[in-house]
C-alpha cells in the first residue's frame, strides 16, 4: 500500500434526513452501500413530501445529538428544553415533536435497510478532504471549515494534502474509478451537485450573501487539472459521490482507512 494515500479521519452518518450528524469511529457498509443507520429516517408531510432543509428553513435550528448505538435521539429547539426518545419504538413522539416545532405534520418513515439517499443511482458514501473544506471556507468571511462541515454533509472525510483531491474519483465520462477504503470496494461517480442548503448556516438557517455565485466562480478558479471538467456544466459542485463495487457481509470502514485507487 502507498503510504502517500489519504487517510479517513472522520466518519459521519446522519441518521434522521436533514438533522445534525454524528461522527463515528467505524461504520458498517451495507449491500445498498450506504453506511447502516444513515438517513435511516426520513422527515414527511401529510402529503408524503420529504421534509428537508431546502424547502423547510426551520430545521436548521433544531439540534439533534444521538447515542452511540442510535437507539436514542435528544431534540431541542432554541424556543424549548431538549427531550430524548427512543429509536425506532418512539418515531411517532419524534414525529409530533417535530410537527409542532415546524407548524405542520409530520411523519417519520424508515428504510434501515439502505436509507434515504439524495441519489438513488449512486447510494454510497458521500466523501470530502478536510482540504476542500478549508479552502472553500477561505472564500468567504466569517466561514470555517467546522461550519461548511456541517452544511456539507459528507459521510467520508479524508485528509488529503491538496483541496479537491477527490475529484480525482469523479467518472470522466470514460471510466468511474474504484478505490479502496479498508477491504470495500467503491466507485467513483459524479462531483455532487449542491443545493440551496450549504448557502445557509447549518445553525441559524440564515442565508450567506451570493454564497452559489462566489462559491461557482472561485471554484471554477481554482479547478485542479485532475478534475473531471466533462462533469462541471456548472461549477457548484463539491464532494463526490459513490457507488458500492464490492463487499463482504458486514463489512466495516474505520476512521484511519486508507483511501486508495485501485490501479
Amino acid at each position: 500500500m502507498n503510504a502517500d494515500w489519504p487517510k479517513i479521519c472522520r466518519l459521519a452518518i446522519y441518521p434522521i434526513k436533514s438533522l445534525d450528524g454524528h461522527e463515528l469511529d467505524e461504520a458498517r457498509v451495507l449491500s445498498s452501500g450506504g453506511l447502516a443507520n444513515d438517513r435511516r429516517w426520513v422527515i414527511v408531510d401529510a402529503q408524503g413530501q420529504w421534509v428537508n432543509g431546502k424547502r423547510t428553513r426551520a430545521l436548521h435550528p433544531i439540534r439533534a445529538t444521538y447515542s452511540p448505538a442510535i437507539d436514542a435521539v435528544t431534540l431541542q429547539s432554541p424556543q424549548g428544553p431538549a427531550q430524548s426518545f427512543q429509536l425506532p419504538r418512539e418515531t411517532a413522539e419524534v414525529a409530533a415533536w417535530l410537527s409542532a416545532e415546524l407548524g405542520f405534520t409530520c411523519r417519520l418513515i424508515e428504510n434501515a435497510a439502505g436509507g434515504f439517499p439524495d441519489d438513488s443511482d449512486a447510494s454510497g458514501p458521500t466523501l470530502i478532504s478536510t482540504a476542500s473544506l478549508a479552502a472553500v471556507a477561505r472564500w468567504f468571511e466569517g466561514l470555517d471549515a467546522e461550519e461548511l462541515r456541517r452544511r456539507v454533509r459528507a459521510n467520508m472525510e479524508i485528509d488529503a494534502s491538496e483541496p479537491f483531491w477527490e475529484d480525482r474519483l469523479g467518472d470522466d465520462g470514460l471510466s468511474s474509478p474504484l478505490f479502496r477504503v479498508g477491504s470495500v470496494l467503491f466507485r467513483g461517480r459524479t462531483i455532487c451537485q449542491r443545493c440551496i442548503v450549504p448557502t445557509r448556516s447549518a445553525r441559524t438557517g440564515e442565508s450567506t450573501a451570493r454564497f452559489a455565485h462566489v462559491f461557482a466562480a472561485e471554484r471554477q478558479r481554482t479547478l485542479p487539472a485532475w478534475s473531471p471538467t466533462e462533469q462541471f456544466d456548472h461549477y457548484y459542485r463539491l464532494a463526490l459521490n459513490t457507488s458500492l463495487e464490492r463487499a463482504a457481509a458486514d463489512a466495516v470502514i474505520r476512521v484511519g482507512d486508507a483511501v486508495s485507487i485501485m490501479a
